[in-house]
């Protein structure tokens, strides 16, 4: 007589459950992606908590807005440039600061960021220029007052050229360039910046 075999299926095993850190680190994962693929408009506070494998409760209690959620996310992503370079030279530095700029530009936050600001009324935008001020500006702007300052010691740059007018251009070019022109900025296009712009702007009065 025939035995009759059974084998039991796999248990299904449910995901581990998460908290604090990690469970907000896998939301704003989950937000980025979904920023990436349905853009502003699409996203939800319930896709997020899909993604992330978690109730869009978890995702409220954090976060009671999907503005405050995305502007969390951004920041919370966006690469951070921490050491100004130093490569001997003002062009070479400042050539080597604008490639840093623009990676995280074109990141895949950078990139969600500038996606947003295009999608969003002028109400919503607003909530996001803290993101740009505090992940793009401020750092890029601390960054070229070491580079110029550098500069000045070396003898390459005017005494004159640390301020906040100079410091402004390398951010304000970027950010015009790419939001109103739809520039990649290209190497090509960096060194037109830094040789046509930024060398004479530094060098007016020295030569």
């Amino acid at each position: 007589m025939a035995t009759s075999r059974w084998t039991a299926s796999p248990a299904r095993t449910a995901p581990p459950r998460r908290r604090g850190a990690v469970l907000e680190r896998a939301i704003l994962n989950a937000a980025l992606e979904q920023l990436g693929e349905v853009g502003w408009k699409g996203l939800t506070m319930e896709g997020v908590a899909a993604g992330a494998q978690t109730g869009k409760a978890a995702v409220y209690r954090r976060w009671p807005s999907k503005e405050d959620l995305v502007a969390n996310a951004l920041e919370a992503g966006l690469p951070r440039v921490e050491t100004a370079p130093d490569l001997g030279s003002v062009r070479e530095d400042l050539l080597a600061l604008c490639r840093q700029v623009r990676q995280i530009m074109y990141s895949a936050p950078g990139a969600a960021l500038r996606a947003v600001l295009h999608e969003c009324d002028q109400v919503q935008a607003e909530r996001f220029q803290g993101v740009i001020v505090g992940g793009v500006v401020e750092p890029t702007v601390k960054l070229l007052r070491d580079v110029i300052t550098r500069g000045i010691e070396r003898g390459e740059v005017r005494a004159d050229a640390a301020n906040g007018y100079v410091f402004d251009a390398v951010p304000a070019m970027m950010m015009y360039r790419s939001k109103v022109c739809a520039s990649e900025w290209s190497d090509r296009e960096l060194e037109g910046m830094v040789d046509q712009l930024m060398l004479p702007l530094l060098r007016r009065h020295g030569g």
